[in-house]
């Protein structure tokens, strides 16, 4: 077990660091939106475990579930950092199957992660309060306190430590788990571990695409990918200049049509081309 103790730790670590409120890397930008990502996440346990390949692995099953996941005013449906760092963490720890992990991230992410999340913002209005009576009393020591120190120490004790603990120790219980439920059950797991991910990226495209034509693309990237094979750098190469394409013709349709005022004798048409309009 000690040689879960530094990969565990470290898991606790970078978990801390993906918090929105962390601010040292960079805020939101480097920390929430970087660190705080399962894919990302899924290489930094690979590299605390010394297994990259099975860690990514892990991480891109479980940012396929939570690839539309959203935060609507504070309220979410389940703690992506914690889901991503505590699924994937246990996940290494015990089979590196990225069905494990998803499974674990789904759960521990609408478990333990809302709970925490939740008591976090708890404690956080308590020292939003401190630090609001420190400023009316012009104290500068107990607003730096309050404001930055407390909640700090706060987040790092409710996203690290329990972190840390649940790969630490969470090892032989998970391992337990698998080896006595019987094979069926896991073999269900591991085929929903497989949805999951279809579900997540479905709910994405229910966000993004707000025209039916738009499939269109999609169903032409999984063409190239599935049939062409193509590899995925060069359909986001494809992807990028249809994309601009797309963009171009749009803009243009949706220009105001020139005012009469333009379109008197002093208004020439230098330009010579010719541009057939139902290309666009």
């Amino acid at each position: 077990m000690n040689n879960l103790f530094f990969p565990a730790l470290l898991t606790g670590i970078f978990c801390y660091l993906g918090a929105i409120e962390s601010p040292w890397l960079f805020g939101m930008s480097g920390g929430f939106y970087i660190v705080g990502r399962p894919l990302v996440a899924g290489l930094l346990v690979g590299l605390a475990f010394g297994d990259v390949k099975n860690g990514i692995l892990c991480g891109l099953a479980v940012q396929a579930v939570f690839i539309a996941n959203l935060s609507t005013g504070g309220a979410t449906n389940s703690e992506i950092t914690y889901a991503a760092y505590g699924g994937i963490g246990l996940a290494m720890a015990t089979t590196k199957n990225p069905a494990i992990a998803v499974t674990l991230a789904i759960f521990i992410g609408q478990t333990f992660g809302l709970i925490f999340y939740n008591g976090r913002m708890a404690l956080y209005s308590f020292w939003n309060t401190r630090a609001e009576k420190a400023a009316h009393n012009n104290d500068d020591r107990q607003i730096v306190l309050n404001h930055l120190v407390y909640p700090q120490i706060t987040t790092f004790l409710l996203r690290a430590v329990p972190v840390f603990l649940a790969i630490f120790y969470g090892k032989g219980l998970v391992n337990w788990l698998i080896n006595s439920i019987p094979t069926i059950v896991t073999h269900i797991i591991q085929v929903l571990g497989g949805v999951l991910p279809a579900l997540g990226i479905a709910m994405l495209m229910s966000i993004v695409i707000k025209n039916k034509a738009h499939f269109i693309f999609f169903f032409a990237g999984f063409v190239l990918l599935a049939f062409a094979k193509l590899s995925m750098i060069a359909i986001v190469f494809i992807a990028a200049l249809v994309a601009y394409l797309y963009y171009v013709a749009t803009a243009k349709n949706n220009q105001p049509a020139a005012s009469s005022a333009d379109s008197g004798p002093e208004a020439v048409d230098t330009d010579d081309t010719y541009e057939d309009e139902d290309l666009f």
